[in-house]
């Protein structure tokens, strides 16, 4: 089967990308995912927050998840993303995460300079006011991608979280606004209260292939109302889905935790178990299924009857 596909006006050998952790914030970890079949990587996220108190106090701008070995300096980060982009023949995506409007576009520049081939920005704001305005907390983020947008010509992805009250209208602002591709979704760390210590811990683990229900709910929705390429992310565990990401309509698949869990050569096996799937199912190529089973081709999606109609199967299965 061709796997050949196409994320943020870039052509990949297949839909699988390595997305930011670990694996792909060494170069060593980028080579071994392209070896085992990748079709594109995105390095760990560089935070705003970080770098500033790397130039102001001289402390290591941290990695995406401490710990996982040696930090990551800004100057390091563009060195990787050098050696990696000549070197891993495959794109090499880096990865941003900002605050304020004007305080990525230096690093986008340069990172776009050192050869990344597209820039994700990797948004994650939670407004801790109640009063601070809806409307404003969404103009943070379409601010942050037109400022990236104007001072780089490499392609730009937003990867935002869920929690709006309106996502699928921040989704068609944000391509509005000239995001090349969505991101869907980031995983916002919950915290948690333990009552035997009397501790806030923010409670970080791998996703869970139950996780992956929702992003494929909105990315179903989103296919055809949106130019922008759409990327699944979260809860991709299994070939299985994988394959249930691109029905809904993702462009590529994302995947973090399943690569730490069974190392980066379980890429093959994904890869290679979406192969078996797409020949047994009688496709030639990802797009003769690719949104299969979106809004756009016709396919129902679930709205307050399907959730009626979950209500009253689980309560026939589940009634004593």
């Amino acid at each position: 089967m061709d796997m050949t596909t196409t994320y943020l006006g870039l052509t990949l050998r297949n839909p699988l990308v390595a997305s930011a952790g670990p694996l792909t914030g060494t170069y060593d970890g980028i080579m071994r995912l392209a070896e085992a079949g990748v079709g594109a990587v995105v390095l760990p996220s560089l935070f705003e927050e970080q770098l500033r108190r790397e130039e102001n106090h001289g402390a290591a701008a941290l990695d995406y998840l401490p710990p996982m070995g040696d930090p990551l300096r800004a100057g390091q980060y563009v060195s990787l993303v050098e050696k990696a982009s000549a070197n891993a023949g495959v794109p090499v995506i880096a990865s941003l995460n900002g605050v304020s409007p004007g305080g990525w576009t230096d690093y986008a520049t340069v990172l776009a300079a050192a050869g990344a081939a597209a820039i994700e920005l990797n948004i994650y704001y939670l407004p801790g006011d109640p009063l601070f305005p809806a409307r404003d907390a969404e103009r943070r983020y379409v601010e942050v991608l037109t400022t990236v947008k104007a001072v780089v010509h490499v392609p730009v992805a937003v990867k935002t979280g869920p929690y709006f009250s309106s996502f699928g209208e921040m989704a068609v602002l944000l391509d509005q606004a000239g995001a090349d591709g969505l991101v869907l979704f980031n995983r916002f760390m919950q915290t948690d209260i333990d009552p035997e210590s009397f501790t806030v811990s923010n409670g970080f683990r791998l996703s869970q292939p139950a996780e992956g229900a929702l992003p494929r709910s909105w990315i179903s929705r989103l296919r055809g109302r949106v130019t922008c390429s759409l990327a699944g992310s979260t809860g991709v565990e299994t070939s299985s889905d994988v394959a249930a990401y691109l029905l809904a309509g993702a462009d590529v698949v994302m995947s973090t935790s399943a690569l730490l869990r069974h190392g980066p050569a379980y890429a093959t096996d994904l890869l290679d178990g979406l192969v078996l799937w797409g020949e047994r199912k009688g496709f030639a190529t990802v797009t003769e299924f690719r949104g299969l089973l979106s809004s756009a081709s016709g396919h129902p999606v679930a709205g307050r009857d399907g959730y009626l109609t979950a209500i009253e199967q689980a309560s026939h299965a589940y009634a004593r």
